[in-house]
């Protein structure tokens, strides 16, 4: 589990294709200080697993499944990454509970800036709007984010000057792809809610279609 606090702006160093998947290597001198083989990094918010650690670099191999789901599949030698070593029990909550489990991504639409923050207007993909509501939380490349505004094409959040500084969101422009993950909690009352609701009238199945009682 993660938080969604950017602990480091990491750097890719190098990525291997391999069948139906990808080993990273990706530099980042303070999450790997006291990482070992079989620990969790959050890269841009897809949970990885440390396979090595050698001179401040660790490596990891990422599935197909997250190559689909996350712009991982698109990172490239030199890119910055945002870094986050798995929650330590006992420590503070600063964000929310994060899986770096990506459920898809988004494309940023614009960027507005202001004297003291920046708005980013974030597609939102139609299979993922309902869960995402004003002012709950949104993970966006790894970055626990309360949502602004939000429609069904699109949300907004806010930027202050930190997280312009230290994470990948102080560098996307318009055009560039973003990992989501929503609210675990969301998707868990869903879930549960849903042989309920069937009863009641038309609802939203798990597929987007409408059911009828």
């Amino acid at each position: 589990m993660f938080t969604g606090i950017v602990e480091e702006l990491g750097q890719i160093v190098e990525v291997a294709d391999l069948p139906d998947a990808a080993r990273l290597t990706v530099s980042g001198p303070l999450v790997t200080s006291d990482a070992k083989h079989g620990d969790s990094i959050a890269v841009n918010g897809v949970c990885l697993t440390v396979v090595d650690v050698v001179d401040g670099a660790f490596t990891a191999d990422v599935m197909r499944e997250s190559l689909l789901r996350s712009s991982l599949a698109k990172v490239a030698s030199g890119d910055r990454v945002n870094l986050e070593r798995a929650a330590a029990v006992g420590q503070r909550l600063g964000g929310h509970i994060v899986q770096g489990h990506v459920d898809g991504t988004g494309t940023v639409l614009a960027r507005e800036h202001t004297e003291h923050w920046d708005i980013v207007h974030i597609g939102l993909p139609p299979s993922l709007a309902r869960y995402v509501v004003e002012k709950g939380s949104i993970t966006v490349d790894g970055i626990s984010l309360t949502v602004v505004t939000v429609t069904d094409d699109e949300f907004t959040v806010s930027l202050i000057p930190t997280t312009l500084e230290l994470t990948t969101l102080g560098r996307r422009q318009p055009g560039d792809l973003v990992n989501l993950e929503v609210d675990v909690l969301a998707k868990y009352v869903e879930r549960l809610t849903l042989p309920h609701l069937r009863h009641t009238g038309p609802v939203d199945d798990a597929e987007g279609e409408v059911t009828r009682s």
